[in-house]
């Protein structure tokens, strides 16, 4: 593959943030008993205009690394409060601002000559990838569990606005003439037994100060990770994943479960040009990650977490290839039938699309789940979470390859924190097509999507579940076909993996599974109920709704198999489900068995009849709001 490569001179370099795994630190989501000290897990990274200082976040650390490209060292580090999972670093690079992730998150702003925290801003719930504006005056920060960007003035040190966006903001780019604020949501806001299902990219007006679009991907695309804009501003990227939901779990080669996808959109024109795979026909690329540009827009890199490499791909030569291709065969029109893509539709179908336009490049044993990535003149930078390393690959090189670089001490992995990386990791898949957290994200949570999978037939696809105290919790699955969580993960990595693994992967997957933690609900106010919320639960206890009966206990289940009128179309009609357990519900929509509430307020109102699901018909619409408002809040 050919490439021109220009080196960066005097060219700002923008902070890369990426979304990351939420870790132990401040009302995340992982393991109580792992010693947050002993990783740094580096998430994020930002560059000084000359390429010589990196800044690199220390999640489970708690600290920022200021480090030094040509020693190949730290010089120091900064610490913050809580999880920094964003950088953005100004212009003059004498400012730095770190989006420290919390039910109630900070933004510091570091004075990078001192090395000190000079301020801290207040943020939303689980602040991350912040962008500054052009002119380096406000700033824009995601705040994942509140579904919003919070627009920051940097001279007042106030919150001008908050811009509402579908459901978990984890990536924004802004374009170099500040018009426009490109937003990727991590998974979709609708009900997902519908034939179409699949996330966005919001626009933001920032003239305006309000959504102008949502630029709609293909259908199944779910996990969104990052978005990144052309160094001229005409074109914007998107990492994700494309769930083919629609079919049966029965086989994974050529991409028959999940693909790897980079989406392109024109923002002339703001619309999406197509979506290309990022596996190959035989080697799935799981996981896409962090993208980014070189500084003459003819290269676009993306990192895969799943399978621990780097794809380089020569944007021109893709656009180019993809200008080629027509909306649809007309009369006479002469077919190359050598190609898989005939028209357009084709392309995100197409696992050879990318064959002659990129090139893979894997990352050795001590670079493991490359997370952020920048580049720097003609060498890639890589940050990877799991062994505390950074990566550097020139590109230009004729054979490129990854130099590993410890950030400190090498990690020993304690059984919870193998049991996370392995979870993460799609070399222990069949073809790497993809890993755990392909169908439940990094953090063990949901996708969004209905799937068909083996353990209970073929013909009867079920919404993805959130594995949080899943152990606690049995039986496992909607239909309770798993006597526990222990049997779900070993059925799990046969099933779904198609591999056969070590008893001890198991055991360590098991172990993590067991250590995740709750995070705090946004709907909490100040970490408490609110009154709406207070009424709310005494509604939930009271003898009129029964919402007790089957919802209790620590957990909020009985642990038993229910028939409460929730049987679906592609159900047996004797089917009884699993009572779920209420805990973080708030952010494992969409709803029941077979997610066809978008909304919880929808479980209790058109998909209660018969009053089947909790005593609720006799409630007020204000009662209705209260009693969703405490379930949200738990």
């Amino acid at each position: 593959m050919k490439r021109t490569l220009t080196p960066l001179i005097g060219a700002a370099v923008l902070a890369a943030c990426c979304l990351p795994t939420l870790s132990i630190r401040a009302a995340s989501s992982a393991q109580a008993a792992e010693p947050t000290a002993a990783y740094l897990s580096p998430t994020a990274l930002a560059a000084t205009a000359d390429g010589r200082t990196l800044y690199v976040a220390c999640a489970t650390a708690g600290k920022v690394a200021v480090f030094d490209t040509a020693s190949r060292k730290i010089r120091r580090t900064i610490a913050v409060p809580d999880e920094p999972l964003g950088l953005a670093l100004a212009a003059d690079g004498k400012t730095l601002y770190v989006t420290c992730a919390a039910p109630e998150s900070t933004v510091c702003i570091i004075d990078t000559a001192k090395g000190k925290v000079t301020a801290k801003l207040p943020a939303g719930h689980t602040a991350m990838a912040p962008v500054l504006s052009p002119d380096g005056k406000k700033l824009f920060v995601c705040c994942r569990f509140n579904n919003c960007i919070d627009v920051i003035d940097l001279a007042s040190k106030q919150r001008l606005q908050r811009i509402n966006v579908p459901r978990e903001p984890v990536a924004a780019a802004v374009t170099p003439d500040g018009k426009y604020l490109l937003v990727a949501n991590h998974i979709h806001a609708g009900p997902s037994d519908v034939d179409v299902v699949a996330a966005t990219v919001t626009v933001i007006d920032l003239a305006a100060g309000k959504v102008c679009k949502e630029l709609e991907l293909p259908n199944g695309s779910t996990l969104l990770r990052d978005v990144r804009i052309s160094p001229d501003g005409r074109y914007a990227v998107v990492t994700h994943q494309i769930g083919r939901f629609h079919l049966p779990t029965t086989q994974l080669e050529r991409g028959w479960v999940n693909t790897n996808a980079l989406t392109l959109i024109d923002l002339t024109e703001m619309k999406v040009i197509n979506s290309v795979l990022l596996d190959n026909i035989d080697s799935g690329a799981a996981n896409p990650w962090a993208a980014a540009w070189s500084a003459d827009g003819k290269t676009i890199c993306v990192t895969h977490t799943g399978t621990h490499e780097l794809s380089v791909i020569d944007f021109p030569a893709l656009l180019a290839k993809l200008a080629k291709l027509p909306a649809k065969i007309e009369p006479g029109m002469a077919i190359d039938y050598s190609a898989a893509s005939r028209t357009a539709a084709d392309v995100p179908n197409d696992l050879s699309f990318l064959v002659g336009l990129r090139q893979r490049i894997r990352l050795g044993e001590s670079d493991r789940a490359p997370r952020a990535l920048l580049l720097l003149g003609t060498k890639a930078w890589l940050a990877n979470y799991f062994t505390d390393t950074l990566a550097v690959i020139d590109l230009a090189a004729p054979r490129p390859c990854a130099e590993s670089i410890a950030l400190g001490p090498k990690p020993v992995m304690t059984i919870v924190r193998k049991g996370e990386f392995l979870f993460n990791d799609a070399t222990i898949c069949f073809q790497g097509w993809q890993s755990c957290a392909s169908c439940h994200s990094s953090d063990a949570r949901v996708d969004g999507l209905n799937w068909d999978n083996l353990n209970d037939g073929i013909g009867n696809p079920k919404n993805g579940k959130s594995l949080l105290q899943g152990h606690f919790t049995p039986p496992s699955m909607w239909l309770g076909v798993r006597t526990n969580a222990f049997v779900g993960v070993r059925m799990g990595i046969k099933n779904s993996l198609f591999t056969v693994q070590p008893e001890e992967s198991a055991v360590a997957m098991d172990e993590y599974l067991k250590a995740l933690k709750p995070i705090a609900s946004p709907y909490l106010v100040k970490g408490k109920l609110s009154a709406a919320a207070e009424r709310g639960k005494k509604l939930f206890f009271d003898d009129t709704t029964k919402c007790a009966d089957c919802h209790k206990g620590k957990f909020y289940t009985d642990l038993k198999l229910h028939k409460v009128g929730t049987v679906g179309k592609f159900d047996q009609p004797e089917n009884r489900f699993d009572t779920p357990s209420l805990i973080e519900l708030w952010r494992t929509a969409p709803y029941l068995h077979d997610g066809r509430a978008a909304t919880l307020r929808e479980v209790f109102t058109p998909f209660n009849q018969g009053d089947l699901h909790g005593k609720t018909s006799h409630l007020s619409p204000q009662q209705i709001d209260e009693l969703v408002e405490f379930v949200l809040s738990l």
